[in-house]
């Protein structure tokens, strides 16, 4: 199925990674501490841990820095306790948003999330008051140019939900969350390596931003995304240059 361009957004999405290296190993490390708390230490048994360790080498984070965290989350060294934590709401023109933190001080969290949303033109809204428009879902994408029916075949026998193909030729493999993992490792074996590989809230419907109103979104975006509890900002905008 054809679509509009995401391979522009997960460009931007790459540079904007590349640019805050420090501030992504520290989100790593906390997704590596929880997940490992969560479903143990072994990266073989625990899915959600194996593909927190597997961004954080393509993150170049170094391998000790990696090894601490699983021993923090496993408790055999000290360190934050970190729940997570989701907030909704409201963007420019009533767009919609999910916000997901890691936090060890639920009140400060809070609090910083609800003051970008009011400082940009956005409102904090009540569990519950978008997530319904979003399915939480395993994304991996890949760059134009790959053979898109031999990822199709590929990605369906490695147990994908959907492909999607954009205007610009990048594909969009969804899986169930829990599946992402496996879909990974099947892909690479057959010869396909995703751009991104992550856990997401995929929007049912999305809304075009374009002008002033698409610099405003870009605005509140940045200032959820650049809070230090916060680990993801999905939203249904989709911001055209």
């Amino acid at each position: 199925m054809a679509g509009h361009s995401k391979w522009a957004n997960i460009k931007h999405k790459k540079a904007a990674t590349d640019a805050k290296r420090g501030k992504v190993w520290t989100r790593l490390i906390k997704e590596i501490t929880v997940a490992a708390r969560m479903g143990g230490e072994d990266v073989a048994s625990n899915p959600r841990l194996r593909l927190a360790v597997d961004k954080a080498a393509d993150a170049n984070m170094p391998k000790e820095n990696v090894t601490r965290a699983i021993q923090r989350g496993a408790g055999t060294l000290e360190g934050a306790n970190y729940e997570e934590v989701r907030y909704e709401g409201y963007g420019i023109g009533g767009a919609a948003i999910i916000v997901e933190c890691m936090t060890d001080n639920r009140v400060r969290t809070v609090a910083e999330v609800r003051h970008a949303f009011s400082k940009f033109g956005g409102n904090m809204g009540t569990e519950g008051s978008v997530a319904f428009m979003f399915t939480h879902c395993g994304q991996l994408f890949f760059a134009p140019g790959v053979n898109e029916d031999a990822l199709m075949e590929a990605a369906l026998e490695a147990g994908a939900d959907d492909v999607n193909t954009d205007d610009e030729g990048g594909i969009e493999v969804l899986c169930p969350p829990h599946d992402l993992s496996a879909v990974k490792d099947a892909l690479e074996k057959a010869g396909f390596k995703s751009e991104i590989a992550e856990v997401m809230m995929k929007p049912h419907n999305e809304v075009a931003f374009a002008g002033d109103d698409a610099v405003k979104m870009q605005k509140l975006i940045d200032a959820l995304e650049n809070l230090d509890d916060v680990q993801e900002v999905f939203t249904n905008a989709i911001i055209e240059d």
